[in-house]
């Protein structure tokens, strides 16, 4: 069995890093990275781009709202055709940087708001999918199980690859819950590794409120901006190589 484990990275910008991206991508297999908008820049993103090169990483898109200083979590009132104008503008960016390099840009993952605004619109999510596979119709879209993106990206006739976030959690119905909210951030060992070996043993999960849910997910996705985020991708690398698993990169596991 393969699994993919993934990170948001290179959200920082100019002189400011959130975490140590040169020792995460020895970690991940798929790296996420920030497009300009709400972390990044063309230096950084360059420099994420060179990085997964080295060390054999997947790179993907990692758009989000324009929003520096909410970090692209806070909605903003952007016309649908507004939205999805900002999508392209950065997955063409990282798309052009890539190539610059001599490699391609293989998957793709919202950021926080944009894709929440996305995941709740089926017209909207068919809107940028349709963008999406427009530009690149072998670009492998990150998903939550049983999402509106996921749906509006299979219509659209592209891949898609689900993802299990290690250090988020979920209420009852598979939902994440809201940042903010008591127990929303996962980040302490025991808790990150139980959760990640039940994941790999049994593809499930233990929701907020005890209930045990299914996640048929082959993705694990830990956040650069989590605190101890470079040890927490550590737990889950060592989990999935102890489970008997290997991990590959998503171009190798979307369906």
């Amino acid at each position: 069995m393969k699994f993919d484990l993934n990170s948001d990275m290179g959200e920082g910008f100019g002189p400011y890093r959130l975490c140590d991206d040169e020792a995460m991508m020895k970690l991940v297999s798929s790296a996420n990275i920030a497009c300009g908008f709400h972390g990044g820049d063309p230096d950084t993103m360059g420099r994420m781009v060179r990085l997964a090169k080295k060390n054999g990483v997947g790179i993907g898109a990692h758009p989000g709202l324009p929003d520096r200083s909410g970090f692209g979590r806070r909605e903003l009132p952007f016309r649908p055709d507004e939205l999805r104008q900002q999508m392209l503008y950065q997955l063409g960016a990282l798309t052009a940087i890539a190539r610059g390099e001599g490699i391609n840009v293989g998957h793709f993952s919202f950021h926080a708001a944009m894709g929440n605004m996305v995941n709740r619109d089926p017209a909207l999510a068919d809107m940028m999918m349709n963008a999406i596979s427009a530009v690149d119709s072998e670009l492998v879209v990150f998903v939550t199980p049983d999402s509106e993106i996921e749906r509006a990206a299979k219509r659209a006739g592209l891949k898609t690859l689900a993802l299990f976030l290690a250090d988020r959690a979920y209420d009852a119905k598979g939902n994440l819950v809201a940042r903010g909210l008591p127990g929303a951030v996962v980040k302490d060992e025991p808790s990150v590794r139980t959760r990640v070996r039940r994941f790999l043993t049994q593809g499930t999960v233990e929701a907020i409120d005890g209930t045990i849910i299914s996640m048929p997910a082959r993705s694990i996705l830990v956040h650069s901006d989590t605190p101890g985020s470079l040890e927490l991708a550590s737990i889950v690398r060592s989990e999935i190589i102890s489970s008997g698993a290997t991990l590959a990169p998503a171009s190798e596991l979307a369906s």
